[in-house]
């Protein structure tokens, strides 16, 4: 009987440019486009780390001549690359929270400009067949009334409530309110609604996916910076430091493991149910931040807690409706987040590096 053919085999021999390609995400999209037989093409501008984190961490040889140290808003590059490009995936961005609402012209610039710049270069040629533009739950916000009275979800609201006063919003693709609170999350809910004007004007298939929070090993964490907090949690744990929540740690996060971010986001490129369409890329569960740190805590039993305020932009959450993604995709997340915190921890007491040097220098500093 022959084995049934991988959803993903249309894109053997296919030329991918991977935005942001030397990125957490983007360099293990990269990887897996090579296990699938494809030429992921690596574009990423190689300022968000130090070098040593590319290179050791995220595995990009800069050597390489399918790896290009470039900005999306450099027109010439990116009138020059695509039209060799049979995909494109856009993760490229100012992605963290806390930077873009310290330096919001530095968001516009990357997040907007950027996206323009590129859209204009793919509506140029007629040879890319699918455009992924990477946006994020963070467009939701923090849901509204009507979005938490889903018969289904009455277990979880309710214990949500009784915890901190607050019920869990589930976010519905066609059905949620698009309403960041965010520098951010503002970017990224233009850069939909662009990507549908720019490229929907010329007849190219895009699609959108709104990544929830994304975990997992090789993560590291930046400074000044209050996202990734599995990485946060676990590093400052290794440290002996406190685990620092915001706000006592009641926000509601969805947290995916990247493998299966990348899985999804690859899946969502070559699946014919997905031609314009805005797709979930979560779990289907609510998980607190307090969560989060019990279960780092469960590696490192001498953590200890300490409540700290919330800062700006930093949203209260909710989590993914997933029926659109398991439908168009034919998928479900495959790494639970006990599993794929004790992976992070395994893979962190092994690359001890990966804790940066500056925070081993520091003091206390906050997560969330």
């Amino acid at each position: 009987m022959r084995a049934a053919r991988s959803p993903l085999a249309p894109l053997e021999g296919r030329t991918v440019l991977v935005t942001g390609g030397a990125g957490l995400i983007g360099s293990r999209i990269v990887a897996r486009l090579r296990e699938l037989g494809a030429r992921p093409l690596v574009l990423c501008a190689l300022d968000a780390y130090p070098p040593y984190v590319y290179r050791d961490l995220f595995g990009i040889d800069t050597a390489d001549p399918d790896v290009i140290a470039g900005d999306v808003r450099d027109e010439g590059l990116m009138a020059r690359t695509l039209p060799d490009c049979d995909y494109v995936v856009h993760a490229a961005a100012l992605a963290d929270v806390a930077a873009c609402t310290r330096k919001p012209r530095a968001a516009i610039d990357t997040n907007i400009t950027g996206t323009q710049v590129l859209l204009d270069a793919v509506a140029a040629t007629d040879r890319v067949r699918r455009f992924v533009y990477v946006s994020s739950a963070s467009v939701y916000g923090d849901g509204s009334p009507e979005e938490t009275q889903s018969p289904e979800l009455l277990t979880v609201r309710q214990l949500l409530e009784s915890v901190y006063g607050r019920i869990a919003p589930q976010f519905h693709e066609r059905t949620s309110t698009v309403r960041p609170v965010s520098v951010y999350a503002n970017t990224k809910a233009w850069g939909e609604r662009q990507t549908a004007l720019t490229l929907g004007a010329v007849g190219t298939s895009y699609t959108v996916v709104r990544y929830f929070s994304v975990y997992g090993e090789p993560q590291t964490i930046k400074q000044g910076s209050h996202s990734w907090v599995v990485a946060w949690f676990a590093a400052r744990a290794a440290l002996g430091r406190p685990l620092h929540l915001h706000g006592g740690g009641h926000q509601v996060r969805d947290l995916i493991h990247v493998d299966d971010v990348v899985e999804a986001t690859l899946r969502a490129m070559v699946s014919p149910q997905t031609h314009t369409e805005i797709v979930n890329v979560g779990t289907g569960k609510a998980t607190t931040v307090r969560r989060v740190a019990e279960l780092v805590r469960e590696h490192y039993p001498n953590a200890e807690f300490l409540e700290t305020p919330m800062p700006p932009g930093d949203p209260l959450g909710g989590y993914a409706s997933t029926c659109r993604m398991r439908t168009m995709l034919g998928w479900t997340p495959a790494v639970s987040l006990p599993d794929g915190v004790a992976r992070y921890v395994a893979w962190l007491r092994k690359n001890p590096a990966a804790v940066p040097d500056w925070m081993r220098a520091e003091g206390a500093r906050t997560v969330g």
